[in-house]
């Protein structure tokens, strides 16, 4: 993984463009590391996930852990015990993605199969490029997706559509992708879906950054709870965080056709 930074909007780079930007057990162990140490600086608004080279990514690296099935020979009882511990600490890494206080973008191009799918799904938006395809790879290896596609998947397109994907593993195009939603825009090619994602994750730092974790927040309890619990979250966040002399300053500025200006949030750093 890379880590660039343009002005408030980090860029988070797979970098294994030989291999297709399969992930490795270092990616596994440093994506959620670099997300949280995103986190806690308070300049970072947003953040744009892309890949290097010809595609996203070709999902995981399955060479990198063959060495489970002599330990499955070997021990069954204890390998299944220690395969459900890596399989929870792969799907923390993209849990990274989700509890971040800020969107994150993920720019699609090329491939984007098997965990590439568990990992555009954790993200907050995601736009493609023409040439993009997808796929629920794992069908074709004997496996259900365990790190977040069967999860995520449903509640960002239709159940159905979601359940016909996963069975079958087939491998569909961008603007299929966008007719079910799973993606909001397609553009012509990589350059010019890293420019739109930049443009997006600029216009998304150019806003209150509380407000915009207070979105964050309440679309991710939203999808997991029932409207009237919703509403009951939305209204006890806003008593609590909503800033009136943030708002009147906001309000002034919209009237006046000028561009707000909103403070970072703190770290966390700053408390202790």
């Amino acid at each position: 993984l890379k880590v660039e930074r343009d002005g408030p909007v980090a860029r988070i780079l797979l970098n294994r463009p030989d291999k297709a930007n399969s992930m490795t057990p270092d990616f596994w162990a440093d994506l959620p590391r670099i997300v949280d140490a995103l986190a806690r600086d308070e300049s970072v608004r947003c953040a744009i996930v892309a890949g290097e080279g010809k595609h996203f990514t070709g999902g995981m690296d399955l060479t990198a852990f063959a060495s489970l099935a002599d330990l499955f020979r070997q021990e069954p009882g204890r390998a299944a015990y220690a395969m459900r511990d890596l399989i929870l600490a792969l799907q923390n890494s993209f849990n990274a993605l989700e509890r971040a206080r800020f969107p994150v973008v993920a720019a699609i191009h090329g491939a984007c199969v098997g965990a590439g799918i568990d990992m555009i799904t954790a993200c907050d938006l995601r736009i493609a490029s023409a040439d993009a395809y997808f796929s629920v790879e794992e069908i074709h290896i004997g496996m259900a997706a365990d790190v977040g596609t069967l999860q995520r998947l449903p509640k960002l397109i239709a159940p159905a559509v979601a359940a016909e994907l996963a069975y079958t593993g087939r491998r569909f195009p961008a603007e299929e992708a966008k007719a079910i939603g799973l993606v909001s825009a397609v553009h012509a090619d990589k350059d010019a879906v890293l420019a739109g994602a930049h443009e997006l994750a600029h216009a998304i730092a150019a806003k209150s950054p509380l407000a915009v974790a207070g979105i964050k927040r309440n679309l991710a309890y939203a999808r997991d709870h029932s409207v009237a619990d919703g509403l009951d979250y939305i209204a006890t966040w806003n008593a609590g965080m909503l800033r009136p002399g943030e708002l009147m300053a906001a309000v002034q500025a919209k009237m006046a056709k000028q561009q707000a200006a909103f403070a970072d949030l703190l770290s966390d750093q700053k408390l202790g």
